[in-house]
């Protein structure tokens, strides 16, 4: 699938004020999955200085710098992707201990997985849940997969909620609702709480949510399977993550895998900020 992406941002202020260096995480990764073809970033008005490199989750970022005041910044990236997975089943767990739940994974493997796995016990009601999930598949760990994105993709209303962070897991799984980054941080969770290493994604998808009027960032889940590696599974649609999704971050938790991750200067300075994802796809 090719993908040709236009994302644009506008942030607005009442008055000028200073930036702190801001990090961008809107280069796509690549990797098997996907492949970046061609990727432009536009900043208005031109920055003092810009930087590439990888993050502390090796996503692909930019940090821009200012030495000015000003009142507005607008982000313009326009990319062209292709993606190569067609088959999201085509893997296999190598591992016995992870094959089935609650998963175990060798030291050395849950050494690199740590900021992965749960830091805490997770909220009881989730826990429950995702092991009477486990219990219906058998313990199993690639059908509770799938089990657990098509029960909250049918078992949840979907909601469109532009602004605010993630509600916690434990919310989501009451009220049995939620946006798109909801949904995800409770996949996350409820995969932690059965020994899984399971992070937070924020990308494109070509599916459209019939909650969400526009194309949007969108967000699901990654665990980490033994011989399989990182496999991607969207809950809000039910589904595992073919070539219709673009990843751009990943990390354990929402806000380092934010697209605009900073800060600026300004007391009790009023400000807004509008953005605008346009999305084409094309089989190829």
């Amino acid at each position: 699938m090719l993908f040709r992406i236009r994302h644009s941002l506008h942030y607005r202020y009442d008055r000028p004020v200073f930036f702190e260096p801001l990090t961008l995480r809107l280069t796509p990764r690549q990797d098997s999955s996907q492949r970046l073809l061609d990727h432009n970033l536009e900043v208005e008005a031109p920055p003092s200085g810009l930087s590439s490199g990888l993050d502390t989750d090796g996503n692909s970022s930019q940090v821009v710098w200012f030495d000015d005041l000003r009142d507005r910044l607008d982000l313009i990236v326009t990319m062209e992707v292709e993606t190569l997975l067609d088959n999201p089943f085509n893997w296999i767990i190598t591992d016995p201990a992870v094959a089935s739940l609650p998963a175990r994974y060798d030291n050395a493997t849950a050494l690199s997985l740590s900021p992965f796995l749960a830091q805490d016990p997770v909220d009881p009601e989730v826990a429950t849940w995702a092991a009477e999930l486990a219990a219906g598949v058998g313990q199993t760990t690639a059908p509770f997969l799938m089990a657990l994105a098509d029960g909250i993709h049918h078992g949840f209303h979907h909601v469109g909620r532009p602004d605010g962070d993630p509600l916690q897991p434990a919310e989501t799984l009451a009220g049995r609702s939620g946006a798109c980054r909801d949904t995800a941080i409770l996949y996350v969770a409820a995969c932690r709480s059965q020994g899984l290493a399971a992070r937070f994604v924020s990308g494109y998808s070509m599916h459209h949510p019939p909650e969400v009027t526009e194309q949007e960032l969108h967000a699901w889940a990654e665990v980490y399977l033994p011989g399989a590696g990182w496999r991607a599974y969207d809950p809000s649609l039910g589904l595992a993550v073919a070539d219709g999704h673009v990843a751009l971050a990943t990390a354990p938790d929402h806000r380092r895998a934010a697209p605009v991750s900073g800060s600026y200067r300004g007391t009790g300075v009023g400000s807004t900020m509008d953005y605008r994802v346009a999305l084409q796809a094309v089989s190829r």
